[in-house]
């Protein structure tokens, strides 16, 4: 049972459901001996059991006519995969950023050398050379200040990258984004809506540029189409050939700069 994040292809919008999710906490006892606490949820919407890991814990999907019976015969035929991803999850497991102490940020698939300068306000900025960061910061800047100042660093560079490719595929499009958001997102890379609103995990700027660029075609082809047809992927194919090779990427490395922004951001 390989783990992976998708991107999330766009949907008709949905009425609202009346039927609510239920919720509970179920102990699990891993092959090793870990006991493990997962989050069971029925949902109405989902047409399959699903059994998924993230930094906020484990989840058990179970759609609204599946038994618990069937629930509890999923996680057990399951233990080794879970546990085996919870090692990993651990593996990435990233140190939070330390005022005046941490000395490298990562950015665009690389580590960013870090000083740290006093100043009448916090702020973090890319050195005049590009070659690294200055994070500014006041006395009394709190935890929070500094997150919020990180945060928003990430998304101007963020914004920086979409704004060199962008112009070199609106062209071929039938219209651009309606706007484009940066936010967190526990497992989608990107989604677009209905209405032309473009998301993108704000964690895509620790990847390396060329990955980067490829969740943007990928979204910006979902205005030509709104699936994942064969045509859809002959529109990804034209416009960004070694598109598997990113995908390879996130597959490999998508869990662990999820991780960082976590850990950074806060």
């Amino acid at each position: 049972m390989p783990f992976r994040f998708r991107l999330r292809e766009p949907s008709a919008p949905r009425l609202a459901d009346s039927r609510a999710q239920q919720r509970d906490l179920v102990p699990l006892l891993l092959v090793d001996g870990r006991n493990v606490d997962v989050l069971r949820v029925r949902d109405p919407r989902a047409r399959r059991i699903k059994l998924s890991v993230s930094e906020r814990g484990v989840r058990l999907t179970l759609p609204e006519r599946a038994s618990l019976v069937a629930g509890d015969r999923f996680l057990a035929e399951h233990r080794d995969w879970l546990g085996a991803q919870l090692d990993r999850l651990v593996e990435t497991e990233v140190a939070p950023l330390v005022r005046g102490q941490s000395d490298r940020l990562p950015l665009r698939g690389a580590m960013l050398p870090l000083r740290w300068e006093p100043g009448r306000f916090t702020a973090l900025q890319l050195d005049a050379a590009g070659a690294g960061a200055v994070f500014q910061t006041t006395s009394r800047a709190g935890d929070t200040a500094l997150h919020r100042a990180l945060r928003d660093f990430y998304e101007a560079q963020a914004r920086a990258d979409i704004g060199r490719w962008m112009p070199r595929y609106l062209p071929a499009l039938p219209r651009a984004p309606r706007r484009v958001q940066l936010k967190i997102m526990s497992s989608q890379w990107g989604s677009l809506a209905p209405d032309g609103t473009m998301a993108l995990d704000l964690s895509l700027v620790l990847a390396p540029p060329a990955a980067f660029e490829y969740v943007l075609v990928h979204e910006l082809c979902h205005l030509i189409h709104h699936d994942h047809s064969p045509a859809y992927w002959r529109e990804v194919e034209r416009r960004f050939p070694h598109w598997r090779d990113q995908r390879d990427w996130f597959r490999e490395h998508g869990r662990q700069i999820k991780a960082q922004m976590v850990a950074l951001v806060r």
